[in-house]
């Protein structure tokens, strides 16, 4: 690395593993809440399909998948929108870099595809869950830019002013 860089750039395998989980778990913390809530105010049983299930079970007539038909579905799709946001203000406190929110994104969408291939054992083929997915990963990613960018922008004291103040750069 060479001197006078603003930012230090040195990959850190310890400080992204934690960060990706960090990010995993602060997002499904909230999506698990937000569900739960919508469940209850649907008055469904909560359960983990709701987070993770993607297909219909036509034997027993109930629909899990994401859809618009009843208030359940409908209060879900609004719990995961609303977590998008939350998980741009969670990509603004773990990660704080603006050019590394759409990694963090994509990484955390991506291992949401893996866990929900293994939990249904089959790929996903809904449209639903693929556009809502594509939406709430472009949410996240968006806002957490923004929220980075404001923090990365802010003005660098410079000047006597300056030297009696701790600046956080």
């Amino acid at each position: 690395m060479k001197g006078g860089t603003f930012r230090n750039t040195q990959w850190d395998p310890t400080l992204l593993s934690s960060q990706i989980v960090s990010m995993q778990f602060c997002v499904y913390f909230t999506l698990g809440l937000l569900v739960f809530v919508a469940s209850k105010l649907s008055g469904d049983n909560y359960s983990l399909d709701h987070l993770f299930e993607y297909h219909s079970h036509l034997i027993y007539f109930c629909f899990k998948e994401i859809h618009i038909y009843d208030l359940g579905g409908r209060l879900v799709i609004c719990a995961f929108l609303l977590n998008a946001f939350l998980a741009s203000l969670a990509l603004w406190c773990i990660v704080r870099r603006a050019k590394l929110c759409l990694d963090f994104s994509c990484t955390f969408h991506v291992l949401h595809l893996l866990i929900c291939w293994w939990y249904n054992r089959s790929f996903p083929a809904n449209a639903s869950w693929w556009l809502l997915n594509v939406i709430t990963g472009t949410i996240m990613c968006i806002g957490g830019e923004f929220l980075c960018l404001q923090t990365e922008m802010k003005e660098i004291p410079v000047g006597y002013a300056a030297l009696n103040q701790k600046s956080d750069v």
